[in-house]
């Protein structure tokens, strides 16, 4: 038995295919989720959604969204999605470094504090996919 999951952003459909087993970024921490699992809706954050299948690891970047598991059907819905394997990992790797250098040099109280942090979150999850496959 195998689960049927499709990852879409507002402007591509990211992945839809089946897997064996995922684990969610969700925003209380990571969510296994097996066939069979209870029907739920949950948050996602910033992190990597990783699919087994054919006991092969692979790895998404995604930004925040939602995913809904319903009989077997796992579909998330974020903001921007990307497979691990489609992102450069050295254009990556310097994203994250730019987004760090930015968060250290805003203030505290500065809205653009939220931003740079954000930017840093989604640097994070776009260089850990890229390394994962």
């Amino acid at each position: 038995m195998s689960l049927t999951l499709r990852v879409l952003a507002p402007d591509q459909s990211v992945f839809d295919d089946t897997a064996d087993e995922i684990i969610l970024p969700s925003t209380t921490g990571l969510l296994g989720v097996l066939p069979g699992h209870i029907s739920m809706v949950t948050a996602i954050d910033f992190g990597v959604l990783r699919v087994l299948k054919n006991g092969n690891w692979d790895s998404i970047a995604l930004t925040g969204g939602f995913a809904e598991v319903e009989s077997n059907e796992v579909t998330v819905l974020v903001n921007k999605a990307e497979i691990g394997k489609n992102i450069d990992s050295a254009k990556a790797e310097a994203e994250l470094e730019k987004a760090k250098n930015q968060l250290s040099q805003t203030q505290d109280t500065s809205p653009e504090k939220i931003k740079a942090q954000e930017a840093l979150n989604k640097a994070k999850a776009w260089f850990q996919a890229s390394k994962s496959d």
